[in-house]
């Protein structure tokens, strides 16, 4: 059995974000076909800059806070207990709208890592189209 506690793992700064990869090649868990990490993004910030699996798919599921996010140009709030599905090859990010962290579990299939992200500098957040 393989059993692990976020803070086991080292938390790294990316831009926009910390996150904690508790199951990743030689990292974590180290599980065989998918990856998984903890992110957290503190008020007022925003994953940047946008990305896409062309590989996979993640799904995230909000831990604690409210924020929203961009998919593909459009966007919408989310808050704690709120999943969502970023499809292969969408277009994403992630804001944090409220007033503490949000906290926020990734699982990637197949497994991942931010090499094998699809980075997208030119897309603006603001520049999405807000839904309810």
């Amino acid at each position: 059995m393989k059993i692990i506690h976020e803070t086991d793992v080292e938390e790294t700064k990316v831009p926009g974000r910390f996150l904690r990869w508790i199951a990743k090649d030689n990292t974590g868990l180290d599980p065989e076909f998918c990856s998984s990490c903890v992110m957290r993004v503190e008020p007022g910030f925003t994953v940047s800059p946008a990305h896409s699996h062309p590989e996979g798919e993640e799904l995230i599921y909000i831990i604690e806070g409210e924020g929203k996010v961009y998919v593909d140009g459009i966007i919408k709030k989310m808050q704690a207990g709120t999943a969502v599905l970023f499809e292969k090859g969408s277009i994403h990010m992630v804001r944090n709208s409220g007033k503490i962290p949000m906290k926020v579990i990734c699982f990637f299939a197949p497994k991942t890592s931010l090499e094998e992200y699809e980075f997208h500098p030119e897309i603006d957040f603001d520049g999405g189209v807000e839904e309810c």
